[in-house]
């Protein structure tokens, strides 16, 4: 597109939509576009697109380098487009760009970001002068603790490393799910009762998760793979993503023996549904084999550096570690399961949720399985153009490079999703059960001075009138027929009085 002018009628692509457009990037519209043309300074959200539209004065220029620091200048970041813009650039054009203004911010940005993510060293001295600046605007995205790069004179504050590093901005929508104080919540639910009810309610939060996160794939586990994926679960807490044979370890307790990994795949995998016709449907195409072990490297190095970085708040800790995992999907079987495994151990190891308990949030996604989906989508969707794949007999070849779709990527709407699924589990989920055994507990202990009835009866009497507005039946009275009709009345009043209470 040709640049505007004033009397221009046309609007150009700008920044980082003008980068993927005059490089041919082989990677996914950023979040964020900004034009240049006719008009007033306007912003147009369409969905997950924004539209950030500029009056022709801000036109950045002709030039690869202007782009970029009109992007760096204005727009929440595209990692992938900056790092393929990067891996573009000439050297010696880069260096004498550097030359001419070596102390300006947006130059020491450039200088950092490609010497971080090239690993090529310029020629050029180390800067002995000026204040330290961010490598990404912490203004406009969220970002890690800072780690000086004394060479620039830029702080490193981006989430993740050179093999996997992503970009969380800072959205209206998330800043408001980032203003709740997610361990006050959790108190706030908790404190209110003893702790023998808070034990027994989390032995079946436990177990709901499980049970949900199995759903979630459409499967029923048995009670064995049941019982072993609440035994991963109760050592959350304790589980290193760091350690190579404790993942591997995790996938073999998880799955059915058959399909037990060793190692990290060696061959393609794929998400595909089957058709009426027998055709696989693809979905997503996961990272080439040959790609899995540098990227499972730059996800260790992001989820260890997430552990101890409090700038990146817990659940977005979570967020970014459980999705990048399941983006990578490095086992042909348990892949979603550990996903959401990973949920609970990094809110658990940072502190997120009291000690020995557990948020059921896979029944959260679960109720909002199409939300879920979608979600996955955002990441998964825009990568099918631009793999290039055929069929090998019955296997899927790919036959391009395609690392930078997965070492980079926007995880805004992952971590947003998550924000409110763990909120809800707060609100619903984990009050529900406490309130369910409260009730349970007072109402048990009335009716028993009512009639002091065995245990199972007592039960189904109190289950059968939950399930009908609170009184039994008429179709179930004969299920009691040792009862009265003033001991049935009074049994009723007794679990609506407990009900009332709280």
């Amino acid at each position: 597109m040709a640049s505007p002018h004033g009397t221009e009628k046309e609007l150009a692509a700008a920044g980082q939509a003008w980068l993927r457009q005059h490089l041919g990037l082989a990677v996914p519209q950023p979040a964020v576009r900004s034009f240049c043309g006719p008009g007033s300074r306007r912003t147009i959200h369409d969905g997950d697109q924004t539209s950030e539209f500029y009056p022709p004065r801000y036109w950045p220029g002709e030039a690869v380098l202007d782009h970029l620091k009109f992007s760096l200048k204005h727009e929440a970041l595209d990692l992938r487009i900056i790092v393929a813009t990067l891996h573009r650039l000439p050297p010696m054009d880069l260096l004498a760009w550097i030359k001419d203004a070596p102390t300006s911010k947006y130059t020491r940005q450039i200088w950092f970001l490609y010497e971080h993510f090239t690993g090529q060293h310029l020629d050029l001295p180390d800067l002995t002068m000026g204040s330290y600046v961010p490598a990404i605007d912490p203004a406009r995205h969220v970002t890690a603790g800072s780690r000086n790069s004394p060479r620039h004179r830029v702080y490193n504050n981006l989430i993740g490393g050179k093999r996997l590093a992503v970009i969380v901005r800072r959205t209206p929508k998330l800043e408001s799910l980032m203003s709740v104080d997610i361990e006050a919540a959790v108190l706030a639910v908790v404190d209110r009762y003893d702790p023998d009810l808070i034990r027994r309610a989390t032995s079946y939060l436990y177990t709901k998760e499980t049970r949900s996160s199995f759903a979630i794939e459409g499967e029923k586990p048995s009670a064995q793979r049941t019982e072993r994926f609440i035994s991963a679960l109760r050592r959350a807490v304790d589980f290193d993503p760091v350690d190579r044979s404790a993942l591997i370890a995790l996938q073999n307790q998880i799955v059915e023996a058959r399909y037990a990994a060793h190692d990290w795949r060696d061959f393609q995998n794929f998400v595909s549904e089957t058709t009426p016709d027998f055709e696989e449907r693809i979905h997503y195409i996961c990272p080439r084999p040959q790609d899995v072990p540098d990227l499972i490297r730059g996800w260790q190095f992001m989820a260890d550096t997430l552990e101890d970085d409090t700038a990146i708040p817990p659940v977005l800790a979570a967020a970014i570690v459980s999705f990048a995992f399941v983006f990578i999907h490095p086992f042909e079987d348990g892949n979603g399961r550990i996903h959401r495994f990973l949920i609970n151990s990094v809110l658990a190891r940072r502190g997120a949720i009291p000690d020995g308990f557990i948020f059921p949030v896979s029944a959260s996604i679960l109720r909002q399985k199409l939300v879920y989906d979608r979600v996955l989508e955002q990441f998964s969707a825009p990568l099918l153009d631009l793999i290039a794949w055929h069929w090998q007999g019955r296997d899927l070849v790919v036959e391009n490079d395609t690392a930078i779709l997965y070492r980079y990527f926007d995880a805004t709407a992952q971590a947003e999703f998550l924000y409110e699924r763990v909120i809800d589990t707060i609100a619903n989920d984990l009050r529900e059960e406490l309130r369910f055994l409260s009730v349970f507990d007072k109402a048990t202990a009335a009716m028993r001075e009512i009639v002091d009835m065995p245990d199972r009866r007592l039960h189904l009497f109190f289950k059968l009138c939950l399930q009908n507005a609170g009184r039994l039946s008429r179709g179930r009275r004969d299920d009691f027929p040792e009862l009265t009709d003033g001991e049935i009345a009074a049994l009723e009043q007794a679990i609506a009085d407990a009900r009332a209470e709280g």
